[in-house]
């Protein structure tokens, strides 16, 4: 087994892409993509998922698949994970390795127990307006969702865990000053920090740090909007390190919340069909209703191809 992994971890849309990226740019990381696949089939009491179940799932993996790893069905549920990341782990070129999850990431303890964590974090108000671009959510209410889930899911693990085991770092920070920042994050994972790390946007569609680009939510949120999101996240914003607007508090009653469930679910369908197309968004609906898997197989990679051709 891998000895001490690093992971990065938070929200999506929270700037976690961008800072793999940085990593993966150093000549001596190695840092694996979205790795949620190694944990959301883990139970929360931690049972490891049926090796026939997982193998299967893994199947039609959209991210999965595109990383081109080999399953060893002689090895356990620990051993296979691990060995994901050695397929790619050369210890003659790197000294880390590291991979990013968003969800379940408390789970990773279940595999490596010595793991250590990068915390990154960046204003709910702007990641409520990014799910709503990537038609995850219809409305703020809903985009702040997974923001909310990551962030009370931290808060759990980092009692678990020594201090020398984490840092926490603002995706803000990150922009305005990313060699200070990424100086912290290889001082913390045991290296020096390397120019190279800012090199990404020569082959990638990632450009380089741009300060414009954050607190876009004074722009681009209504005070409804902004209102919304900090109520609903409560004191987690200031715990954070962020200000509030200084807005009047609201509290949606019952009604309007009903009102915000049907606009995300209704803007959610939209966005499906549009990108899908009405035919394949019916028969997904229709194969998942009527449990054929092998329709549902067939089905899933058909929207994994199309998927592919909106990632970045």
């Amino acid at each position: 087994m891998i000895r001490k992994p690093f992971f990065l971890v938070g929200a999506e849309r929270s700037g976690t892409t961008l800072l793999r990226l940085m990593l993966n740019h150093h000549p001596q990381i190695l840092w694996v993509q979205e790795f949620e696949y190694s944990v959301d089939l883990i139970t929360d009491d931690r049972k490891f998922p049926s090796l026939n179940i997982y193998y299967d799932w893994l199947e039609t993996h959209r991210i999965f698949q595109s990383m081109g790893f080999s399953i060893d069905k002689n090895l356990d549920y620990p051993q296979l994970i691990d060995s994901f990341l050695s397929q790619r782990y050369n210890p003659r070129e790197h000294k880390i390795i590291g991979a990013t999850v968003h969800r379940h990431f408390d789970r990773i303890l279940s595999i490596w127990d010595d793991a250590c964590f990068i915390h990154l974090i960046r204003d709910p108000r702007d990641v409520a307006r990014s799910c709503i671009g990537m038609g995850w959510s219809g409305n703020v209410w809903y985009g702040c969702d997974r923001w909310l889930e990551a962030e009370i899911l931290w808060d759990k693990l980092k009692n678990k865990i020594s201090p020398d085991r984490y840092i926490e770092i603002h995706y803000e920070d990150l922009i305005k000053d990313p060699v200070k920042i990424l100086t912290f994050i290889c001082n913390f994972i045991g290296l020096d920090y390397d120019e190279k790390m800012l090199s990404y946007g020569k082959n990638t569609t990632y450009s380089t740090p741009d300060p414009k680009l954050i607190e876009q939510w004074k722009k681009k949120l209504s005070y409804f909007e902004i209102q919304l999101v900090e109520s609903k996240v409560g004191s987690l914003l200031t715990d954070r390190g962020y200000e509030l607007s200084q807005l009047p508090n609201i509290n949606p009653n019952q009604f309007q919340r009903q009102q915000l469930k049907i606009e995300d679910w209704w803007y959610r369908v939209q966005f499906r069909i549009k990108r899908l197309g009405l035919s394949l968004f019916i028969s997904d609906f229709l194969s998942r209703k009527l449990g054929l898997k092998s329709w549902q197989k067939e089905i899933k990679l058909k929207m994994n191809e199309i998927e592919k051709k909106h990632l970045k």
